[in-house]
């Protein structure tokens, strides 16, 4: 009521300037992987900016990661200690120290951000929760929460990175700083190169993993998880189940889908355009050769076929044996899948997929159905 007395509207506290803090501050928690879909969803309905991958790779770049919690550690606190340390405030504390917030931007409160950070620095809550975390549990706040320069002399590095590539023209997303770090090279960067074998719905993946037909090496190629497959449900008993194998980190997976943000490993998820949507993701064979690169310093990677072991191809050879290929055989939508789950699909499909928030883009719908229209009219005539 008091923000209606002060005249101030959502479209008054959700701007590009916010919808950038938020990024910010999710890459400084290290935080799921899910928020890619939901802020551009919400810049799109605000009529904000809707970011990128290009734009979610320059935050990740420059912002430190000064969290330590589960699951991407250095030390796996739960949540709650991130919350009694001081929480998003605090983070913002550290952040703003840097130059990398949008102070002046308005807030639920009514006030700027600026101002909340300016009472929260000096509140009694704080102090008291501060407190009771070191009271309770033994726990230095400034060991969960810490500063740029504590997370840096911990070793602590940027969570995500967005790799592309012939298999992932749109781009992908991997929480870089779940790969098992006994994998990782000695210069920071992840190699795997394998051989891919494919499965057209997670539960075939998962009876495969219970057979133990996956095998250290391999690279699980799982298409048909996005929104016209599955409505891109996360797939956390995937991963899960991998990390129950003795050799699980020596095991890659590479989908459409979507994870947890608990899950951890070498899992590639958000591969876009989805394999229904005709992503080069949904050519892929039994035995195909697949090159994966994770740079975890420079936040940079790739996702591509290079051909078989018998016959290697660059990355733009291999690109045109996909364009090629037809669609894999088994690749069809979940067939219980409710048909308002189907129409939702195709709607935001047509409106930018995945990275762009899965949203409906009224004036490209009509567009599209439009010129249906008149292609049906000419067949008909």
């Amino acid at each position: 009521m008091e923000l209606k007395v002060k005249g101030i509207n959502t479209r008054d506290i959700i701007t590009d300037k916010a919808i950038e803090n938020a990024m910010v501050v999710h890459a400084a928690f290290g935080g799921s992987t899910n928020l890619l879909l939901h802020l551009p969803a919400i810049a799109f309905a605000a009529k904000c900016k809707m970011p990128t991958v290009k734009d979610w790779a320059l935050v990740n770049k420059k912002v430190p990661r000064l969290v330590s919690v589960m699951p991407n550690g250095p030390v796996y606190y739960p949540t709650v200690s991130a919350f009694l340390a001081g929480g998003v405030p605090e983070v913002m504390l550290h952040l703003r120290k840097l130059g990398l917030l949008h102070e002046d931007v308005m807030t639920v409160t009514g006030d700027t951000l600026g101002a909340n950070l300016d009472w929260w620095e000096k509140s009694e809550r704080r102090k008291k929760c501060r407190e009771r975390l070191e009271a309770l549990d033994g726990v230095n706040p400034d060991d969960v929460i810490m500063s740029p320069a504590k997370a840096n002399e911990r070793g602590l590095t940027a969570t995500i990175t967005f790799p592309s590539g012939n298999i992932a023209p749109e781009g992908s997303v991997v929480k870089s700083t779940a790969i098992d770090p006994t994998v990782i090279d000695k210069d920071g960067v992840f190699r795997h190169t394998g051989k891919a074998k494919v499965f057209t719905a997670e539960k075939s993946a998962i009876q495969a993993i219970k057979d133990r037909k996956i095998l250290s090496g391999d690279i699980m190629i799982v298409m048909g998880g996005g929104p016209k497959g599955t409505g891109m449900e996360e797939t956390y008993q995937l991963t899960s189940a991998l990390k129950k194998l003795s050799y699980g980190k020596h095991v890659s997976l590479i989908t459409d889908a979507r994870f947890s943000g608990v899950s951890t490993g070498a899992c590639f998820g958000h591969v876009g355009p989805e394999a229904l949507a005709g992503g080069p993701i949904g050519k892929l064979r039994d035995g195909d050769l697949i090159e994966i690169i994770v740079d975890r310093n420079q936040l940079e990677g790739s996702l591509n076929f290079i051909g078989t072991e018998e016959n290697r191809l660059s990355y733009d050879e291999a690109a045109e044996v996909l364009k090629k290929r037809e669609m894999h055989t088994g690749l069809q939508p979940n067939p219980d899948l409710p048909d308002d789950t189907k129409l939702w699909a195709e709607l935001q499909s047509i409106s930018g997929g995945i990275w762009k928030g899965c949203v409906y883009d009224v004036d490209k719908i009509i567009e599209v159905i439009e010129a249906g229209k008149k292609a049906l009219a000419e067949k008909n005539k």
